[in-house]
């Protein structure tokens, strides 16, 4: 079984990218307050916990990515030099 470290990131980063914009797009389509705006519909704070969340999951789930990458390029550069 031949696992690439490079799609996975890949994939994790693509994920993580969609999750965000998901939860971007939840939080532009809230309501205003009403005193913000003068708009007749308001929104809970509890409304954003979940779109916040999925924000902060991305970044995570990049950062991990991010590792990944990082990782796999030291063991590739190591092992280049091994053969050299």
């Amino acid at each position: 079984m031949n696992i690439n470290p490079l799609a996975s990131a890949t994939n994790l980063i693509t994920s993580a990218q969609q999750k965000a914009d998901t939860a971007a797009q939840t939080i532009a389509r809230l309501p205003v307050q009403n005193q913000e705006v003068g708009s007749t519909e308001s929104f809970q704070a509890t409304d954003l916990f979940k779109p916040v969340l999925s924000l902060k999951e991305a970044e995570l789930e990049t950062s991990a990515a991010t590792k990944i990458i990082q990782a796999h390029d030291k063991t590739l550069g190591s092992l280049l030099d091994i053969k050299a």
